[in-house]
Formats: C-alpha cells, sequence, structure tokens
C-alpha cells in the first residue's frame, strides 16, 4: 500500500534534511528516488540506505520489505505534494520570482534586504525548477517570516504548476523579453507564461511588484488588485542610474526622502533589480539604512554581472546565461563605458528555435554600431552567419588565443549561453 502524504510528512518532521542525489547521503537524510531521461534513482535506493539514509522514497519494487522504504505511485509528484503539505503549515508571506532576465540577481538582492530584519529564507544558488523549488520549500524552517522562491520556466504552464505548491502570496515578473523563445512560442509566448504568476496573485488576491517603466507589465498585471509600482518616473520607490563606470550607482527617493546606493554590481541594466529590493524592503518595512547597506554589501558571484580582476586587466563576466535581451543590454552598456581598449568575447545564444539565426545576425548588427578593440565570436549559430568577426567553435579555443594577445589595462566583456562555458576563458 502505498506511503500517504500525512505519514510521510510525520517522518519528514524527524529527518527533515531530503536528498535526491544518492552521493551526497548523510546519515539521517530522507533519499528521494527521482527518475529521468538517462538515470533511475531507484536503483540507488539500497545503496543509500547503507549510507546512512534514514529512509527512502521509491516508486519501483526493490525486492523485500523493509519500515525504512516508502513505496509511492511517483516520486516527484511526491516531493511536491510533500513540499506544499509543509508550505500550507506556514501563515507567512511567500515571494515567487520570475523573468526572462535578472531573476537570481534579483533574489539574491531581496534576500539580501529582507534578511538585515526579518528572517528570511530563499531558493539557493539557482534552483528554480520542478525539482529545486520543492526542496526549497522544504528546507524553509519553522523560524521563517517570509520566504523567497525563485522560478526558472522555459514553456508555458510551468509557473502555473510551480504556483500549485508555491502558493504565492506575493510576487514579482523581473522583465519579458526574448528568452527561451523555442519553448514559449514567441515573444508573446513568454509573457503569457511568466504571466501566469499574475493570473495566481489574480485569484488569490496576491500582491505584486512591479517596474512601471515596462508598458507591457501593465498589460500583464491589469485585474491584480495589490499592486506595488517601483521605476524612474513613478511608484512608491523612484530611483535612476547615478552611473556606471564600471558599478552601478543609484539615487533614489521613498516619501519624498532622497538616497543614494554604491552597488558591487555592473551594468545600468540591474537598476530595476536593485529598485524592486528597495521597494520590497520598504513594503516589509525593513529600514532604509538596512537596505542600503545590504545591496552595498551584496557581491555578485556564479558569472553573474561580475566585474574579476585578471592580470592587469578587467573583465565583466557576465557568462551564466544570454538571450536576445541580455545580450543587447550588455553590448549596449559595454559601448557606453568611458573605458578601454575593449575586447568583447561572445558565446551562442541557445533555445531561440526558428528565430535563432536572425536574432544571431541581430547581434552582429549591434556589434557593428560601435568600435571594438577586437570581437571575438564564440559557438553556436554565429558560425552560420558571415560577419567580419574572430570566431571560434569553444571556449577553449577562444582562451588558447586569449593568452597569445597580452593585452594589458584592457576591459573585456565575456558572455554567453551556459552551454559554452564562457566563463572557461579566464579559469
Amino acid at each position: 500500500m502505498p506511503t500517504t502524504i500525512e505519514q510521510l510528512y510525520k517522518f519528514y518532521q524527524y529527518y527533515p534534511n531530503i536528498q535526491t542525489d544518492s552521493r551526497k547521503i548523510e546519515k539521517g537524510d530522507i533519499y528521494f528516488a527521482l527518475r529521468g531521461p538517462n538515470f533511475n534513482g531507484n536503483s540507488f535506493a539500497l545503496d543509500a540506505l547503507k549510507k546512512g539514509a534514514a529512509h527512502v522514497v521509491v516508486d519501483e519494487d526493490l525486492g523485500g520489505a523493509d519500515s525504512r522504504i516508502f513505496y509511492v505511485e511517483d516520486v516527484l509528484k511526491t516531493l511536491q505534494a510533500l513540499a506544499k503539505f509543509h508550505r500550507n503549515t506556514f501563515n507567512i508571506p511567500f515571494l515567487a520570482i520570475t523573468g526572462s532576465n535578472g531573476k537570481t540577481t534579483t533574489k539574491e538582492l531581496i534576500y539580501a534586504v529582507l534578511n538585515t530584519h526579518i528572517k528570511t529564507y530563499t531558493t539557493e544558488g539557482n534552483l528554480n525548477n520542478h525539482i529545486g523549488i520543492p526542496l526549497t520549500l522544504l528546507k524553509v524552517k519553522r523560524d521563517a517570516e517570509i520566504a523567497v522562491i525563485e522560478m526558472g520556466a522555459n514553456h508555458q504552464k510551468e509557473i502555473e504548476g510551480y504556483c500549485k505548491y508555491t502558493q504565492p502570496t506575493h510576487g514579482l515578473i523581473t522583465n519579458c523579453g526574448k528568452a527561451h523563445l523555442e519553448g514559449f512560442g514567441g515573444e508573446e509566448g513568454v509573457r503569457k507564461g511568466k504571466g501566469e504568476l499574475y493570473t495566481h496573485l489574480r485569484i488569490y488576491n496576491g500582491t505584486a511588484f512591479a517596474f512601471n517603466d515596462y508598458d507591457y507589465l501593465h498589460q500583464m498585471i491589469d485585474g491584480v488588485e495589490n499592486i506595488v509600482w517601483y521605476g524612474t518616473k513613478n511608484g512608491t520607490v523612484i530611483g535612476d542610474v547615478i552611473s556606471s563606470e564600471p558599478f552601478l550607482s543609484v539615487s533614489f527617493q521613498v516619501n519624498n526622502q532622497f538616497y543614494k546606493v554604491n552597488s558591487q554590481l555592473v551594468g545600468a541594466y540591474n537598476l530595476p533589480n536593485i529598485l524592486s529590493a528597495i521597494a520590497i524592503g520598504v513594503h516589509f518595512e525593513v529600514p532604509i539604512e538596512k537596505i542600503i547597506n545590504a545591496i552595498e554589501q551584496y557581491s555578485p558571484s556564479n558569472s553573474r554581472s561580475q566585474l574579476v580582476n585578471w592580470g592587469d586587466n578587467k573583465i565583466i563576466l557576465d557568462a551564466y546565461n544570454a538571450n536576445p535581451t541580455s545580450m543587447k543590454a550588455a553590448i549596449e552598456n559595454f559601448a557606453n563605458m568611458n573605458v578601454g581598449p575593449k575586447i568583447i568575447m561572445l558565446g551562442g545564444m541557445m533555445e531561440l528555435g526558428e528565430e535563432s539565426i536572425a536574432e544571431h545576425r541581430a547581434v552582429i548588427q549591434l556589434l557593428k554600431q560601435y568600435t571594438w578593440e577586437k570581437v571575438v565570436l564564440v559557438g553556436g549559430d554565429f558560425r552560420k552567419i558571415t560577419h567580419p568577426y574572430t570566431f571560434f567553435d569553444t571556449a577553449v579555443e577562444a582562451k588558447a588565443w586569449l593568452l597569445q594577445q597580452h593585452y594589458n589595462n584592457a576591459y573585456l566583456l565575456i558572455k554567453g549561453s551556459r552551454s559554452f562555458k564562457m566563463e572557461t576563458i579566464i579559469q
């Protein structure tokens, strides 16, 4: 007879550490034997018990009775249902964040701000999918006063599914750009997919935070009763760029009081991310001084808007991911910086479907509008387009080329989709 969620939750309360990778099992973990196209976690369940797992959750017969083995119909659905059950034991704000660009940076800024004043739990790294989100929910402990959950998606109905077990009371869509066009079915599909968060807030009378400058958000958010706007001209928080040479400094006002924050983020395109963190901090009554200090202390990592010293050179490492919208923002920001010489190294963009060639060609046309010391393109559909720039198939080849150039006091922008591992160039 399959184990029920109520039964499983009782054991989870004694053993709250959930593990889905049998290689990382520690004594007292509960192991969920997930399956995928190229792996079957059930095959490692008995090994997990030998390593000290308190229990294993499986959906295949392991051949024998053992009180430590919980049989369910579907391990993944059980993990998600357990996460929903746990989430429903809380009566605190759950803030969901999605969008095409800036999700993780925004989430980290918001967490930094909120956690200075109230006990906050959030998504670790970018565990923002159908497995990572339930794992994040199950890590929220009883002392939580708010939870911040990042949601990634590459097709419609995905955010809707996440909302069913996350049940956010608050939500933020950073933006809707040209990302995952293949899965979403074009730019309108992106807005429809991301907008599923607004649909949830609309139905359950939640609160949305939104960047007032994006006209399309006004259309998408229609019908949501509780909206906190922020922007460069209107909102509860109004702010703008002071400078970004290279770090972003922002002036902002709240209740007719003026303030300044000096971030460690590179790129004027991070302005909405900073303003969202300020607006959410203000909404949850975090003192302004704590908000400013948290943003100024936040240092980006994982190849997101990082400024890295490389010998005598400065590198803007924004290589965690790339899509046409973020690529355009990064190129224009780099072009407007009063530094030099400038070397730009771009990897290909993935998941663009039939739009891919046209979008890569648009990047080429944008590059031609500016003067660069050198442009290097790596992989993807850049190889299918005629252009005047240096091309390599891999980041490893681009790295070998760069090491032979002996640049001094130069600025480099390195960006590309995750699969091209552009950070390899400076490792």
